[in-house]
C-alpha cells in the first residue's frame, strides 16, 4: 500500500481514475440529480468495484452551514459539519470504504486500526453494522467517551501503554502477522478516497463551484491530503478550474507539519505532542509528505493555534452557530479566526471550515471552554426573577 523503496513516511500511493473519461459519460447535473443521499452518490470516483460490497450506513452529505465568524465584510464563511456522520466524525467516510474493500477477503476477515478515538469508533460502528470483527488500538489517554463508543459497538479494544504513535506501530505489526485488513489511512491509500468525499460534497453544496479556501484540522495529515485529492479529481474532470487554497490547522503542541512548512522542508521529524485536541495529537505525522505537498500546491499555509485559542473557538462556534464540536474539530475555526485577524485570508471570498468530530466525544475538554457555570436556585420564581433582574436589568 506504500512504496516499497521510499517507505510509508514518504506517503501512501495514489488512487487514480480516468477523470476525463468520466466527464464524457457523466455530468455534474447527473450527479446532483441522484436520489442517493450518502457519499456513495460519487461512486465513479470511489475505489469500490461492486455495489454489493457497500455497507448500508448513512455516511456523508453532511450540512454546509453558513456562519457569522470573524472579521471581513463580503466574505462568505461556511462550516462543513462532519460531526453529523453516524459515529460523530468525518472518519466514517474512510471506514465505510475500508469495510467495503475488506469484504473482498470474506466476512470473517478482521479489520484493525490505531486511533486516538475517532477512527476507532468509526470503524467499530461500521463493523458492527456489517457484522465484521474489529480490533482497535488506542493510547491510554483516549477520552472515556470515545472508549465507551468502542466497547458498545463490540470492538476488541487494546489500550496501549504509550502514545498514538506506539499504538499505530503496534497495529501495523499485528496486521502484518495475522493478515488482518489495515484501516489506517496513513498506510492504506484507499481510505483517503473516502475522506476526499468531503471536498466533493462542498463542491456540490456550493452549486458546482469550489470555494476560495478550505481550512482543515491536521494531525497525521490524512484529511487535508484527502480533501486536496477530491478537488484535484474535480479539476481533472474539468468540473472546477482550480483547487482551492488549503490551510492546515495544527495545535501548537502538535505542530510538526506546520513547523516543517515554515522551514521549507519536504518532511518533518518527530515533535512531542501535547495538546488538548487529542484527535490531532500526533508526534510523528504519518501522511506528512502528502499534507505538505497539498498545502504548497494550492498556495495555502499552515496555522498553529494554542489550546486556549482552540477552546475559545469551540465556544464561539457553539454559541454563534449552534454547532458543538470536540477541540480538534475547533482547530479549523481557531485557525480561521487567527488567519483572518492577521489578514492572511484577504482575497478569499468563500471560505469553508471543515469540522470533524462531535463535541460529546470529549466532554471534559469542552467543559474548559464554558464561560459561566449554571446557577443553583430553589424552585421559587422570585429567586429566579432576582437573578434575571440583577443580570439584565429587566423587571418582571
Amino acid at each position: 500500500m506504500t512504496c516499497p523503496s521510499c517507505g510509508p513516511l514518504l506517503g501512501t500511493l495514489d488512487v487514480r481514475y480516468d477523470c476525463a473519461g468520466l466527464a464524457r459519460d457523466v455530468t455534474p447535473a447527473d450527479i446532483f440529480a441522484r436520489p442517493e443521499r450518502t457519499h456513495w452518490r460519487y461512486h465513479e470516483l470511489l475505489p469500490v468495484p461492486a455495489p454489493e460490497l457497500i455497507v448500508d450506513f448513512p455516511v456523508g452529505m453532511t450540512p454546509l452551514v453558513r456562519a457569522r465568524l470573524g472579521p471581513g465584510e463580503g466574505t462568505e464563511v461556511f462550516v462543513k459539519d462532519d460531526s453529523r456522520n453516524p459515529s460523530g466524525s468525518l472518519k466514517d467516510r474512510a471506514s465505510s470504504v475500508a469495510v467495503a474493500l475488506a469484504a473482498r477477503g470474506g466476512k470473517s476477515l478482521p479489520i484493525a486500526c490505531a486511533s486516538t478515538g475517532n477512527a476507532a469508533s468509526s470503524l467499530a460502528a461500521l463493523c458492527a453494522r456489517a457484522g465484521r470483527p474489529c480490533l482497535v488500538f488506542v493510547p491510554r489517554t483516549a477520552p472515556v467517551e470515545k472508549l465507551t463508543q468502542l466497547l458498545l459497538y463490540g470492538a476488541r479494544v487494546f489500550m496501549v501503554e504509550g502514545t498514538y504513535d506506539d499504538a499505530f506501530d503496534l497495529c501495523a505489526k499485528v496486521c502484518a502477522r495475522f493478515g488482518f485488513y489495515n484501516r489506517n489511512t496513513a498506510v492504506n491509500p484507499y481510505l483517503g478516497e473516502g475522506k476526499k468525499t468531503a471536498a466533493l460534497e462542498i463542491w456540490e453544496q456550493l452549486g458546482g463551484r469550489a470555494p476560495d479556501a478550505v481550512i482543515v484540522p491536521v494531525g497525521d495529515g490524512c484529511i487535508v491530503s484527502g480533501v486536496h485529492k477530491g478537488f484535484a479529481d474535480l479539476r481533472e474532470a474539468g468540473w472546477i478550474e482550480k483547487v482551492p487554497r488549503l490551510v492546515g490547522a495544527q495545535a501548537e503542541g502538535s505542530s510538526a507539519i506546520a513547523r516543517a512548512w515554515e522551514a521549507g522542508a519536504a518532511s518533518c521529524g518527530p515533535y512531542e505532542a501535547r495538546t488538548i485536541a487529542d484527535s490531532i495529537s500526533v508526534s510523528v505525522p504519518r501522511d506528512q509528505v502528502k499534507a505538505l505537498r497539498a498545502v504548497r500546491a494550492t498556495g495555502g499555509a499552515f496555522v498553529r493555534v494554542t489550546d486556549e485559542e482552540i477552546l475559545a473557538a469551540l465556544a464561539a462556534l457553539a454559541s454563534g452557530t449552534g454547532i458543538f464540536v470536540e477541540p480538534a474539530a475547533a482547530a479549523s475555526v481557531a485557525a480561521f479566526l487567527k488567519a483572518s485577524a492577521a489578514g492572511d485570508l484577504d482575497g478569499a471570498r468563500t471560505i469553508v471550515l471543515l469540522v470533524t468530530g462531535y463535541g460529546l466525544k470529549d466532554v471534559a475538554s469542552a467543559r474548559k471552554a464554558v464561560a459561566r457555570e449554571p446557577v443553583a436556585v430553589r424552585p421559587d420564581v422570585d429567586a429566579v426573577a432576582r437573578i434575571i433582574e440583577k443580570e439584565t436589568g429587566l423587571t418582571g
